[in-house]
């Protein structure tokens, strides 16, 4: 049996740098995009399956930025 160390490896935080780009780009000049409108967008600028399957999980409705920020994990603020 392997016992827990304290130099057990630290899980990093996933890379958002992606994400935060594309929202700082579909959200520039906009208040307000529905989940259908960022999810197209993020299909178009061709981000990894596992970001669009987190936008693609986000429920129908409109989000300013910092809302879709929020709830996909990013730091856009």
């Amino acid at each position: 049996m392997v016992g827990v160390t304290d130099d057990a490896p630290v899980t990093e935080q996933p890379d958002t740098r992606q994400l935060d780009e594309l929202l700082d780009d579909i959200f520039r000049g906009q208040e307000r995009m529905s989940q259908a409108d960022i999810y197209r967008r993020a299909v178009s600028a061709e981000l990894p399956a596992d970001l669009l399957a987190r936008i693609d999980a986000l429920p129908e409705g409109e989000y300013a930025v910092d809302e879709a920020a929020d709830l996909l994990g990013g730091t856009v603020a």
